[in-house]
Parts: C-alpha cells; sequence; structure tokens
C-alpha cells in the first residue's frame, strides 16, 4: 500500500486541532503517516495531540520561524510517496478524502492532484462563508492569478525534490509562490477532482487585516515576476475581487459533508 504523509503546522491551537486529529483519525485510507510541526506552543496543543492522535507518528515541537519554516521541517520527516497538508484550523469533509487523494494517483501520468475547499466561521463550523471551487490547473488560468487552494494539494514526494520547498523570504505567500513554482514553472501535471474536500476556518495569518492582505498581494505580485509569469495589475485585482465575491455567493448555496461535531 502506498503511503501518505500528512503535515500539521500548529502554535497554541488547543481550541481547533482536535477536529484536525478526529478528522485526520477517521480517515478510511490506513496508511497515514502523520506528523505534527508545532512552534513550541504555550497551552495544551502537544497534550492533545499526544491524547488525540491516533494516526500520529511523530510530534516535534520547538521554536520555528512561522507557519513555513514548519512545513520545510516536516518535509525532512516526511517518509510517504504522496505528501500532503493539513493545518491545525483546517479538517477534512469526509472520512474518504485520503482514498479519493490515492485512487487518483493510481494514475501515475499525475504528480499532483487538488479539490474545493470552504471556509467556515471560526465558532460554527457547519457555517459555510466562502466556497472556493478549484479547476483544472493551466498556464493560460495562472497567469489570471488563479491558484489551486494548498489544503487540498497533494503531491509526490518526487516533486519537492524537483522543485524544492517553500521560500521564506515570502512571509504571507510562500504558499502561492511554491505552487506558482510547481505548476507554471515547473508543469507539473496535475488533476482537479471536483470535490470538496476540506473545510477551513476563516481567519487565518492575514486575518482580514488589511495591511496584511496588501502585504501578502505585494508579495504574490513579487512571486508572479520572479517566475515569468505577465499579470497586469488591473487583470489581477478584477480576478482576485471577482473571485472573492463568487467564493462569498457559492457559500451560500453550498453545503458539505461534515463528519465532526462543531468544536467546543
Amino acid at each position: 500500500m502506498t503511503k501518505m504523509t500528512l503535515l500539521t503546522a500548529c502554535w497554541n491551537s488547543a481550541g481547533t486541532i482536535g477536529d484536525t486529529l478526529k478528522s485526520v483519525n477517521a480517515q478510511t485510507y490506513a496508511d497515514i503517516d502523520h506528523i505534527i510541526i508545532d512552534g513550541a506552543s504555550k497551552d495544551d496543543t502537544v497534550k492533545i495531540c499526544e491524547d488525540l492522535g491516533q494516526r500520529i507518528t511523530k510530534i516535534v515541537s520547538e521554536p520555528d520561524k512561522g507557519i513555513y519554516d514548519a512545513y520545510n521541517k516536516g518535509l525532512t520527516h516526511a517518509t510517504g510517496d504522496i505528501i500532503g497538508f493539513i493545518n491545525s484550523d483546517d479538517f477534512y469533509c469526509s472520512d474518504t478524502v485520503i482514498q479519493e487523494v490515492m485512487t487518483a494517483f493510481e494514475d501515475s501520468s499525475i504528480d499532483a492532484v487538488h479539490a474545493n475547499l470552504v471556509y467556515v466561521d471560526p465558532e460554527d463550523t457547519t457555517k459555510i462563508e466562502r466556497h472556493w471551487k478549484s479547476r483544472q490547473i493551466t498556464r493560460a488560468r495562472l497567469e489570471t492569478g488563479f491558484i489551486p487552494a494548498h489544503p487540498t494539494v497533494f503531491l509526490r514526494r518526487s516533486v519537492y525534490e524537483k522543485v524544492g520547498n517553500f521560500d521564506l523570504t515570502y512571509r504571507l505567500a510562500a504558499d502561492y509562490e511554491f505552487l506558482l513554482r510547481t505548476f507554471y514553472t515547473h508543469q507539473i501535471p496535475s488533476r482537479h477532482i471536483p470535490q470538496i474536500w476540506v473545510r477551513m476556518r476563516s481567519g487565518g495569518a492575514t486575518g482580514g487585516n488589511f495591511q496584511s492582505v496588501m502585504r501578502q498581494n505585494r508579495e504574490i505580485r513579487a512571486a508572479q515576476e520572479k517566475h515569468g509569469l505577465q499579470c497586469s495589475p488591473v487583470r489581477f485585482w478584477t480576478t482576485k475581487t471577482s473571485d472573492r465575491l463568487m467564493q462569498r455567493l457559492r457559500g451560500k448555496f453550498v453545503s458539505a459533508p461534515n463528519i465532526l461535531a462543531p468544536a467546543g
């Protein structure tokens, strides 16, 4: 059986990581290597992982330089043939997600799969706020500013050996730069699975803060320039704004399976 490594980066995540762990525990796919990279949490995050994490094979708890440093650290411990990330604010929508991922990878012509994601209310995780409906990755779509949702992206280990790890000079958009490098510069073959795989609590690094959002957007524009992607500022902002509006509209009409009770 092909092994899956799931990496979870966390820091002071005692209020949410239980949902993450329960969703990984519930996966029907057997061979899962779940690794926790904790940034020396001051709360009960590590204890919760030790108590609830039935699929956890390693917990690393020590100071780091942020989430992307934790990602890179996790990659050094990964043993699976396929690697995915499930953060401490996120959880899988059903117990068959990893099985669906691994079934897709039975096609040896693809090195990546990705799917859809919904943002949920941080307190009431049954309430969907936005629906990130992804698409098949093409260079033309990437040139409009499109990028797949990182928590739904799974890659073969060989992809990291080819394209490298996360660039820590991007403090808020290293995931965007990594995915752009993967799918635009290296043109890694991918398949979109038209299903909702992940529920993500709203907030995150930018948290809706205007200054953080603007900084993230500047980093995205810098990543595009770095990789020679020609996307005019007007097109970038138009696409980003319209995509966000459509996500909110779709969020009002979509439903997604949920294997967990609301946190609390």
